[in-house]
C-alpha cells in the first residue's frame, strides 16, 4: 500500500482548501502585487496600459438610426440653437429646424488673401462658422485657412494664421472645443499629415500643437467635440468593395502629445456605401447628424463619373439617436 493511501484525509486536503481560499481572497483584494506594484497581471487599477481599460477601448455610446435628409452640400454639417448650416465644396448654407433653407453663399471664397477653392467639415460657435478652407486639387492641399464666417449672412470676418510647421498638409475638419477654449483640426491626407489632431487657441487664433492619434484611422475627414471627447469620421471604407466607413472616439488628455484612438461605430446602415464627410452632434436632440454622399465615384478626394443607376451624386445627412452604454 502507498503512504498517500495512509494518510488521514483531513492533513492532505483542507491545508490544499485553505491555500486556495488564500490565493483567490489575495486576487479579488489586489493583494497577489506583480514586481513592479501594479495588481496581479497589470490589470488593475495600477495599470496603464490601454488594452486593460475596457472603457477606453470600447465604443461609449449607441446609434440608433433616426432618419435622413437630403441637403445642399457634400462637405460638412454643423447646428447650434433653431438652425443647422451644411457646407459643400464651394457652398454655404443655412437650415432652419425643418430643413427649409434660410440662406445661403454661392461665393463664399471672397475676401480670401490667398488662393482657396474648397471647403471641408464646418462647426459653429456662437453663430460664428468655423471653416477649414484650403486649394485643393488630386488628393492635393495647400494654403490652409481656419475661417470664421458670420452664421447669418454667411460671409467672411476673419481668418487664424496658420502655423505651416505644424506639419499637417490638408484641413478635411474642424471642431470648436468651447471648454478648452480650442479649435482642433484633422487631415484627410495619410502618412504623417494624417496621424495628428491640431490645435488652435479659440480667442487668440495661435497654434498650440498637435496631438499624435494612437491607431490612427485612415482618411479623415471630419472632427467634432462631445462629451469630453473628439470623435472623427473616417473615409476608410472602399465603395468600390461596398465596404462601410467609420466614426471613432479619441479622449485628449491636458497636456497630452498622444491619445488612443477607439471605433466606435460602424455605418452599413445607410442608404449606399459612399463617401462620409462631416459630423455634429446636436445637443438639443441628442442626435449624431452625420453627412454621407452617394452615386458618385470618388478618385483623390475628388468626384470622377458616377455609379450605375445614378446620374448625379446625392449628398445626405443621417440623424441617430445616441445614448451611454
Amino acid at each position: 500500500m502507498h503512504a498517500y493511501d495512509t494518510a488521514p484525509v483531513g492533513k492532505v486536503w483542507m491545508p490544499a482548501l485553505a491555500l486556495c481560499v488564500a490565493l483567490a481572497w489575495a486576487l479579488c483584494t489586489g493583494c497577489a502585487a506583480s514586481p513592479t506594484g501594479d495588481s496581479a497581471g497589470s490589470e488593475g487599477p495600477g495599470s496603464a496600459r490601454p488594452e486593460d481599460n475596457a472603457s477606453l477601448m470600447l465604443p461609449a455610446n449607441t446609434y440608433d438610426p433616426a432618419g435622413s435628409v437630403e441637403v445642399d452640400g457634400r462637405q460638412g454639417v454643423c447646428c447650434e440653437g433653431d438652425h443647422y448650416w451644411v457646407s459643400g465644396s464651394t457652398t454655404l448654407t443655412k437650415y432652419d429646424r425643418d430643413w427649409n433653407v434660410v440662406a445661403q453663399n454661392t461665393k463664399p471664397f471672397d475676401g480670401y488673401e490667398v488662393e482657396v477653392n474648397h471647403i471641408g467639415d464646418i462647426d459653429v460657435w456662437q453663430n460664428e462658422l468655423y471653416v477649414s478652407a484650403e486649394y485643393f486639387m488630386d488628393g492635393v492641399g495647400k494654403n490652409i485657412q481656419i475661417a470664421v464666417y458670420d452664421g447669418d449672412t454667411l460671409q467672411l470676418k476673419r481668418t487664424f494664421p496658420f502655423e505651416p510647421a505644424s506639419g499637417q498638409l490638408e484641413c478635411s475638419g474642424i471642431a470648436v472645443d468651447p471648454e478648452a477654449q480650442a479649435v482642433w483640426m484633422c487631415s484627410w491626407v495619410g502618412e504623417e499629415s494624417g496621424r495628428y489632431l491640431y490645435r488652435y487657441n479659440l480667442g487668440t487664433g495661435a497654434y498650440e500643437g498637435r496631438v499624435h492619434l494612437q491607431m490612427p484611422p485612415q482618411w479623415l475627414q471630419g472632427v467634432a467635440c462631445y462629451d469630453g471627447c473628439l470623435y472623427m469620421t473616417a473615409d476608410d471604407g472602399t465603395a468600390d468593395d461596398g465596404e462601410p466607413d467609420h466614426l471613432y472616439r479619441a479622449e485628449v488628455k491636458p497636456g497630452a502629445t498622444s491619445c488612443i484612438v477607439t471605433l466606435e461605430r460602424t455605418f452599413d446602415d445607410v442608404t449606399r456605401q459612399g463617401e462620409i464627410e462631416g459630423l455634429t452632434f446636436d445637443k438639443s436632440t441628442g442626435r449624431l447628424l452625420l453627412l454621407y454622399n452617394r452615386g458618385a465615384r470618388i478618385v483623390l478626394g475628388m468626384p470622377k463619373g458616377f455609379y450605375e443607376g445614378y446620374d448625379r451624386e446625392i449628398s445626405e445627412v443621417f440623424s441617430f439617436d445616441v445614448a451611454k452604454r
